[in-house]
């Protein structure tokens, strides 16, 4: 309880502090909140947000998960969001990550953390997809910070797709979107992007991986005859048809099957019987 009641404490001596040398203060801030800015972080207690940046309160508003995620899945963040850019109308939305991120190292490796394995997904797939690049780092310390950078990039895309920054850049709005990265050995803030104002400048911030990847999984290709893959041009796999090869692989299996369509389940939820599968009726 001692460590409980000197968060308590300190509260009491800064309201005095702050009353004493702004006796207006508290009436100011307690009618509406005017923050430009809107801050993207990670939960890791080391990572202080108002403290690093020298924001005082009214001016950072704040939304931190693990590993500093964005996902058009997570209401909570894009409730924030919305917030932010629609009501609040923030100049600027910054997504900060930091060199020695407990949640990427997690997602660097193969051991099982339980729930949050599944929160953790997005950024094992940017780990996946820049795979040729992170095999080239030989220091495991390096490559850890570039996995850290890349996940910056990956959730600042996120950010930019998301409907409420598409529709505001339409009509010609702000936000500016930035990637940051706070280096808990120094105390910096470095610059990874900044300025993001529209679509194009997204696409080309996905365009800077060194490995090449764009954002999102590498498309399927194409194989010529002789094994090797077909030209760039050629390497998306038009949606028709992806679809052609798999009705041939389903067609073959069937084939090798002698015929026999898979026993699937029933409209009730149970398996069809002898009778139904062998086209008879009840007795």
């Amino acid at each position: 309880m001692d460590a409980f009641h000197r968060l308590i404490t300190y509260n009491r001596e800064w309201a005095a502090a702050r009353t004493a040398t702004d006796p207006d203060y508290f009436a100011r801030t307690v009618s509406r909140q005017t923050p430009e800015f809107l801050y993207i972080g990670c939960s890791d207690s080391r990572v202080p947000a108002e403290v690093a940046t020298g924001a005082g309160p009214g001016e950072l508003f704040v939304h931190r998960n693990i590993a500093n995620v964005v996902l058009p899945s997570d209401l909570s963040a894009m409730s924030v969001l919305q917030y932010a850019v629609e009501v609040l109308d923030v100049k600027h939305v910054i997504v900060t990550g930091h060199y020695g991120c407990g949640g990427v190292g997690a997602a660097m490796g193969t051991q099982s953390y339980g729930l949050v394995d599944h929160w953790l997904g997005p950024i094992r797939n940017v780990v996946r997809w820049n795979k040729p690049e992170l095999d080239a780092i030989a220091d495991a310390q390096a490559r850890f910070d570039r996995v850290v950078e890349l996940n910056v990039l990956e959730q600042l895309y996120h950010l930019s797709v998301t409907p409420v920054i598409q529709q505001a850049w339409e009509k010609g709005r702000r936000p500016l979107l930035h990637g940051l990265v706070y280096d808990m050995r120094d105390g910096v803030l470095r610059e990874l992007a900044t300025a993001i104002d529209s679509p194009a400048a997204a696409d080309e911030l996905a365009a800077r991986r060194l490995s090449g990847v764009p954002a999102g999984p590498p498309p399927m290709t194409r194989r010529a005859g002789d094994g090797t893959a077909a030209s760039p041009a050629a390497e998306s796999l038009a949606s028709d048809e992806l679809v052609d090869r798999i009705a041939a692989r389903v067609v073959e299996r069937l084939a090798a099957d002698g015929g026999r369509p898979p026993l699937v389940a029933g409209a009730s939820g149970r398996r069809p019987s002898p009778a139904a599968r062998s086209g008879g009726g009840a007795e």
